[in-house]
C-alpha cells in the first residue's frame, strides 16, 4: 500500500520540481500506478487504519492515473462509499486528515474540509512534520480551486 501511495504522490506531483517531463516516464508512471490500484481494488483490510490507508492509497491511485477503462468513476464511488464507513471509526490523526482531504478534492463536502481542519487546528504549528504541512498545503489548494480542470466563465 505505501508503495502505491509514493507512486501515485510522484504521479501527482511529476515535473513539479521544475524537471522535465518524459511522455514514455510519464506513461509508465501512470500505467504502474493504474495497474497496482486495479490489483488491490476489492480489497479489504483487517484495522480501521489498514482500511483508511487503503482508502486513500486507492482515491490518490485513481485520482492520479490518466487511464480510464469506462468504470474509473464507479472504482471512485466504491472507494468514498467506503471512506464514508471508516472515517466515523477513525481517531483524529494525520491518516483521518488526509483522507478527508482526498475525499473533499472528490465531493467538495465542506464538512469535509472542517473536520480536516478541526484536527489540523489541535496540532503544535511549531513541531509540524514534512508531511503536515504537505496535507494542510493540498487542503489549501483543494479549498482554493474546487474546478481544476472546468473552465468557468
Amino acid at each position: 500500500m505505501d508503495s502505491l501511495c509514493t507512486l501515485a504522490h510522484s504521479l501527482l506531483t511529476y515535473g513539479l520540481d521544475g524537471s522535465p517531463i518524459y511522455v514514455d516516464q510519464f506513461t509508465r508512471l501512470n500505467r504502474e500506478v493504474y495497474e497496482q490500484a486495479i490489483e488491490l481494488y476489492g480489497t479489504r483490510s483487517t484495522s480501521v487504519e489498514s482500511e483508511a490507508e487503503l482508502c486513500l492509497g486507492l482515491l490518490v491511485a485513481f485520482t492520479a492515473t490518466i487511464y480510464d477503462n469506462g468504470r474509473k468513476q464507479q472504482y471512485i464511488q466504491h472507494i468514498l462509499d467506503c471512506s464514508w464507513e471508516v472515517l466515523p471509526r477513525l481517531s483524529p490523526s494525520l491518516l483521518k486528515v488526509r483522507l478527508l482531504t482526498y475525499c473533499y478534492s472528490e465531493v467538495y463536502d465542506e464538512e469535509l474540509a472542517q473536520e480536516a481542519h478541526a484536527i489540523i487546528n489541535t496540532w503544535e504549528k511549531s513541531n509540524l512534520t514534512l508531511e503536515q504541512v504537505e496535507i494542510m498545503e493540498e487542503l489549501k489548494n483543494f479549498e482554493e480551486n474546487q474546478y481544476p480542470f472546468e473552465v468557468i466563465d
